[in-house]
């Protein structure tokens, strides 16, 4: 009444998973519509500080339930883990108690994990858990079925080209998405000694890529807008410790 407005956030589940906004509910409806699944459910999880899609279904297994779910569903909105389920958490009151859904990486992920043969599978099942923020991985297991994307995918091939001196493809990620598919890759590789990246030398002027250029038309267009402005600046203090 005295014109003031409370905002208390959405009054749905919406979220932003990589850039896309994604609803919970249909990806939940789209499992219930496969024939099979009885049950399902679908939570948002940053146990490891990235947001990522978490699945729970029952009567089907969870690789039947992603092929499926694959035909119905765009990339971004298929969940990262899928946990098979027999015993749902309710509440009191006999509701789904979303909170008490168990984590990725339980018994379901041990039952099929596969250890490392030798150092190089060893080595590479070691980048994966790294980039992934989750373990321990089995050689057969799918690096995008246990949360991975091109992004990290990408930080995948710039961790093998360090710790292996073998340039590989990101193509090859996706072509061999497991740790035993990758060590082939890279076994049958050349080697390419990794070189980290050098400043450039000292001069008047330096060339620019397309994006800078887009974003100094911009800039002349809107008159000096601060659409492109830093908003913040670091200063430091001291000698800085490169190595650090």
């Amino acid at each position: 009444p005295d014109g003031h407005i409370e905002f208390l956030g959405r009054t749905d589940d919406q979220v932003k998973i990589r850039g896309y906004r994604i609803e919970p509910g249909e990806i939940e409806a789209a499992l219930r519509s496969i024939k099979g699944v009885r049950e399902a459910a679908v939570t948002v999880r940053a146990d490891g500080g990235e947001a990522e899609l978490c699945a729970y279904a029952e009567g089907l297994g969870r690789n039947e339930v992603r092929a499926r779910l694959e035909r119905l569903l765009p990339g971004y909105m298929i969940p990262a883990h899928i946990i098979e389920m027999e015993k749902w958490p309710v509440t009191p009151s006999g509701k789904l108690d979303r909170n008490a859904l168990p984590a990725p990486d339980g018994a379901a992920d041990q039952e099929t994990y596969t250890a490392p043969r030798n150092l190089t599978e060893m080595k590479l099942a070691q980048l994966w858990e790294d980039v992934l923020k989750s373990g321990p991985v089995g050689i057969h297991d799918n690096f995008f079925d246990r949360g991975g994307h091109s992004l990290k995918a990408t930080a995948l091939v710039s961790r093998i080209a360090k710790e292996f001196s073998v340039q590989v493809a990101l193509k090859d990620v996706f072509a061999h998405p497991t740790v035993e598919g990758l060590a082939t890759v890279i076994r049958e590789g050349t080697d390419s000694p990794y070189e980290a990246m050098k400043p450039a030398e000292k001069r008047e002027t330096y060339p620019v890529s397309s994006a800078q250029k887009r974003m100094y038309v911009l800039q002349q267009l809107e008159d000096g807008g601060t659409g492109y402005n830093m908003p913040a600046v670091l200063e430091l203090e001291g000698k800085l410790d490169l190595e650090r």
